[in-house]
C-alpha cells in the first residue's frame, strides 16, 4: 500500500486560496489514481476532486472553476489548488489513492484542516 500525507491546510478569508499537498511513499505513485474527500462538521464525506494515473481530471459540481488538481508523479505528490475559497468549504480534507484498474481507494492519509472565515 501507499502511505499518505497531507499538508498545506490552514485558516483563510472567504476568497482567499490554499494549496494542499498529498505526499505519497512506499510505492511508486505514477500507477494510482487520487482523490481528494473532505468532511465537514455534522456532514458526509465528500469526494472534491479526482485525478487519473494518466492526468485525466474531474471534480464535484461545487468547486469546479475554482479547484485544481494536478499530480507530480517525480515528486510522488498531487495537488489541490483551491481558490475563490468559500466558507461552506470549511472542513477536513483528505486524499486518498487507488490503484489502477481497482474500485475502491484503499489509502488515505490523515488529512489537514481547511478554515474558510466569512
Amino acid at each position: 500500500q501507499v502511505q499518505l500525507v497531507e499538508s498545506g491546510g490552514g485558516v483563510v478569508q472567504a476568497g482567499g486560496s490554499l494549496r494542499l499537498s498529498c505526499a505519497a511513499s512506499g510505492r511508486t505513485f505514477s500507477g494510482y489514481a487520487v482523490g481528494w474527500f473532505r468532511r465537514a462538521p455534522g456532514k458526509e464525506r465528500e469526494l472534491v476532486a479526482t485525478i487519473s494515473w494518466r492526468g485525466a481530471a474531474a471534480y464535484t459540481d461545487s468547486v469546479k472553476g475554482r479547484f485544481t488538481i494536478s499530480r507530480d508523479n517525480a515528486k510522488n505528490t498531487v495537488y489541490l489548488e483551491m481558490n475563490s475559497l468559500k466558507p461552506e468549504d470549511t472542513a477536513v480534507y483528505h486524499c486518498a489513492s487507488r490503484e489502477a484498474g481497482q474500485t475502491n481507494f484503499d489509502s488515505w492519509g490523515q488529512g489537514t484542516q481547511v478554515t474558510v472565515s466569512s
